[in-house]
């Protein structure tokens, strides 16, 4: 060791220094700023997170506008009945709400259990969950899966923060902040409230939860799996459906009934720790075959499209919700298949039943059935641009490769998908893409019916076609497809219009013979063969005289006719349209003319609407609007929309029973153009219908019950085979018949101003002596008073004998002249061949204005013996 003076020097020294001291000073000093700064920023942080907290909360919806109810609900729609007939929903809307008291307490105990064990203990929010999320979040290297949401939390997150499901991470954050807040919010005002607080989150939340397989709340689930109300639930149905919420895709009990079963354990587990069942109830829960049943319900729940009759009355009650109500079109199809509405229809089951038997029945249909189809297809060409392909242009491609002759109908589907595949790899040849595609096939020739109680305007039934309706809003042909109606306008564009405004009866007459179009060359020809003369209005409907009914026409104005069209709801007809033609030139077209009374329209007609305005006839008169449904109500059970009659008073009572009495001779007598369309125990009124060249048969008829229209035809417009053109008569008949069964036999109701009068079966006029004669029906001011005198013939008076003079003769040599003269009678004269009567030419088959053939009509009668002095007078009116 050094001891020395030097030594000990350096050691004061150093010692002394303030070196070490400064050093020392300077590395407080960093620390305590490091630590001012570092509490700084915590205060600033600290500032920013209360701050942003805030504007989070601030931003929050505002508890009195928040709703926890679930949003969308599914309508249900009943027959005139009452039996449910059809449930209509959105993707998100199946769903039935029941009270809490409705669903079981096993239910509500198995939700609790697995998904927010303290939730009759927390006030929103379980802060001992949120801490064990996070520090098992933690644990797992800050990986936070672990939900700590509370029920009430769930049920703001679906009902509140609906976008959740499309939110990044900052929203999410966000989110929850608010959902914590709001769920204190709202339990805290519930209480205040004085509501079972409790409960109704818990039923609102029963309601809202997504249970897969396209369900929504427990009841619509409930339905679906076990085909039952959820009050009828057991305990392990109420833990299948428990174990769904957490991830509807993979715990759907229909296609993943074993990760359901692992689930359906674990809320079992979790309700027996829990104290909510005993252990007997949680083996015999355990043991319960239950996947087994849900497999049996779901194939017994095949989801079948609307029908015919459910897809026209959406439409319209869509229509209605904004003409009557005010809705936009958004609006009314949200009230409708989200709107938890009931709708109660016109239609009766039994008559829709015996429709659809009929219309599924082969036999009533030709036997060399074809095959039509429903086809587009859009592509992507190279060059990126799309191109819509539709069947009328394949039917041109074919047409053009193949056979000019080309139809769109196929021996088979198979054919018909091999037509197809070839025009897509003509498309396709060149690069494109397929972007969308539309396929369907139908039986063809086709068929529709309509069946109205005229009575109401109710529709009972309806069938928009043949074969297998493959989705919902399909081609209705019954309300959508519009078709010439042929001679079914004529009582209604014609005959009607004539009786009602300008005094026609059924005993006037025309003569049939030719007759041009106004402002045409073209002659009117019948459909039977030649014309036969004079005849009555009455026969003139009954044998469809297309000459008599276009002289009618024109006699009465076209304008006239027209008017009447459209207050008989005929919506199509037109009184200008410009319509383009294949080349792109535009034509114009009128239903102002000539052609409309044969029915030559310019559109044509929809099954609902002939049926409609033959329901006015049958109705004395009185036109009322197809109704659909009678009343709907909203989800609280008040009465959303009435569905009052629209009516409009377009024939007068004895214009309608005098149609009605031609028309009954249409079907009930000889020669009538509907013989086919009789029915054995009701009387039949209507009228036939046929287009030019038979593209489309038609038969509007109706009892003192139902009206019933009948259309058939081809989807394609081509023409009918012979096999084809009477099947419609089947479906007719049949479908009335068996309406008409059970029902007592009645007559058609004659008006008090309609009497009757004997008349001169071929002039009108009150019968004559010399008259064949009938009884006609006449409105009471229209009873003709003219005496028909054209077939009176004045007996030949008998000729005065004209005294003989016999010259006294000479008496021969050897004769006595005082003998007797014996006289000769004069021979009696024979009248010439022929003088009292003639033969009846033979008539020819009479045919309507589309070829139908019928059996000709009696030979008119001798006429009537004149009566002797004082005898009854022919032409008296016989009160009625």
């Amino acid at each position: 060791m050094n001891y020395g003076k030097k030594s000990t020097q350096k050691k004061r020294k150093k010692l002394a220094s303030a070196s070490p001291k400064v050093e020392k000073r300077a590395g407080v000093s960093i620390l305590r700023i490091l630590f001012l700064t570092f509490a700084a920023l915590c205060v600033i942080i600290c500032c920013m997170g209360v701050g942003a907290f805030r504007a989070i909360i601030d931003n929050s919806p505002d508890i009195s506008d928040v709703n926890i109810m679930p949003s969308g609900n599914a309508t249900f729609v009943y027959d005139a009945d009452g039996n449910q007939l059809q449930k209509l929903s959105a993707p998100s809307a199946n769903r039935v709400s029941v009270s809490i008291d409705q669903i079981p307490l096993d239910m509500q105990h198995a939700i609790v259990a697995i998904e927010d064990e303290r939730f009759y203990e927390h006030h929103g929010i379980d802060i001992k969950g949120i801490v064990r999320a996070f520090f098992n979040g933690v644990a797992r290297g800050f990986h936070f899966n672990e939900g700590a949401s509370t029920l009430t939390q769930q049920l703001l997150k679906n009902n509140v923060f609906t976008n959740w499901t499309n939110e990044g991470t900052l929203e999410r954050f966000t989110r929850k902040f608010q959902e914590q807040y709001l769920a204190l919010q709202l339990e805290a005002s519930l209480d205040a409230a004085g509501e079972d607080t409790k409960s109704v989150i818990l039923e609102n939340y029963l309601n809202t939860i997504n249970l897969s397989a396209g369900t929504y709340g427990v009841q619509a689930a409930s339905q679906r799996y076990f085909g039952k109300d959820c009050s009828d639930l057991t305990l392990s149905e109420c833990a299948v459906l428990a174990a769904i919420p957490q991830n509807p895709y993979l715990y759907n009990p229909i296609r993943h009934p074993d990760e359901n079963a692992k689930r359906r354990t674990k809320v079992l587990d979790n309700m027996l720790e829990q104290g909510y069942i005993t252990q007997a109830e949680y083996d015999e829960a355990m043991a319960d075959n239950v996947y087994d049943r849900i497999q049996a319900t779901d194939s017994q729940q095949e989801t079948s499209p609307y029908s015919y009759f459910i897809d026209e009355m959406t439409s319209q009650i869509t229509n209605d919700l904004q003409e009557k109500l005010g809705y936009t079109e958004v609006q009314a199809q949200n009230a409708l298949y989200s709107g938890g509405l009931r709708i109660y229809t016109t239609q009766d089951p039994d008559i829709q039943a015996i429709l659809d038997e009929e219309y599924q029945n082969e036999e009533n249909f030709p036997a060399n059935t074809r095959i039509g189809i429903d086809w587009a297809l859009t592509v992507q060409k190279p060059d990126g641009t799309t191109q819509n392909y539709s069947k009328e242009m394949m039917k041109l491609y074919f047409m053009d490769t193949e056979d000019d002759q080309f139809d769109l109908l196929f021996d088979s589907q198979e054919d018909a998908q091999a037509h197809i595949d070839a025009y897509k790899n003509y498309v396709l040849s060149d690069g494109s893409t397929i972007v969308a595609e539309r396929l369907s096939f139908a039986p063809q020739p086709q068929s529709s019916m309509v069946i109205m109680d005229q009575h109401t305007g109710y529709v009972k039934a309806l069938v928009g076609g043949r074969g297998k309706k493959e989705a919902s809003l399909t081609l209705n042909r019954a309300t959508d497809t519009y078709r010439q109606p042929g001679s079914t306008f004529k009582p209604l564009a014609v005959y009607g219009p004539a009786i009602n405004d300008f005094g026609k009866t059924l005993a006037d007459t025309y003569v049939d013979q030719p007759v041009k179009y106004t402002d045409e060359d073209r002659i009117v020809r019948n459909a039977y063969s030649g014309y036969r003369g004079t005849m009555t209005i009455r026969d003139a409907i009954r044998i469809s005289c297309n000459s008599i009914a276009v002289q009618c026409f024109q006699e009465i104005t076209p304008r006239v006719g027209y008017n009447y069209l459209k207050e008989l709801g005929f919506e199509r007809v037109t009184e200008r349209s410009e319509v383009k033609n294949y080349l792109g030139e535009v034509e114009i077209f009128s239903d102002v003319q000539d052609p409309t009374a044969l029915g030559g329209i310019t559109y044509g007609v929809s099954n609902l609407e002939l049926t409609a305005a033959y329901a006015a006839i049958a109705n004395q008169g009185t036109y009322i609007k197809p109704i659909f449904y009678t009343k709907i109500l909203d989800q609280d059970g008040n009465v959303l929309l009435e569905n009052e009659p629209e009516t409009r008073q377009v024939f007068s009572e004895s214009t309608a029973f005098l149609l009605t009495s031609a028309m009954e001779s249409v079907v009930e007598e000889s020669g009538g153009t509907g013989n086919d369309f009789q029915l054995s125990n009701m009387p039949v009124a209507g009228k036939t219908g046929t287009t030019s060249a038979t593209r489309d048969v038609w038969f509007a008829g109706f009892t003192p019950y139902y009206t019933c229209a009948v259309w058939a035809g081809y989807d394609t417009n081509e023409l009918l085979e012979d096999d084809c053109k009477n099947f419609h008569k089947t479906l007719w008949t049949n479908v009335m018949s068996r309406i008409h069964q059970e029902l007592p036999s009645a007559d058609f109701e004659v008006p008090s101003n309609v009497k009757q009068a004997t008349i001169c079966a071929e002039s009108g006029l009150l019968a004559g002596m010399g008259c064949s004669t009938r009884t006609e029906y006449f409105d009471v001011s229209t009873i003709p008073t003219a005496r028909c005198t054209q077939h009176y013939v004045p007996p030949t008076p008998e000729p005065t004998p004209v005294p003989t003079v016999t010259p006294t003769p000479t008496p021969e040599a050897g004769t006595d002249p005082n003998a007797p003269v014996t006289e000769t009678p004069a021979a009696t004269p024979t009248p010439d061949a022929g003088s009292e009567g003639s033969a009846t030419p033979t008539t020819p088959p009479a045919e309507n204005s589309g070829g139908e053939t019928t059996t000709p009509a009696p030979a008119t009668p001798a006429p009537t013996q004149a009566p002797d002095a004082g005898a009854t007078d022919p032409g008296a009116v016989v009160q009625q």
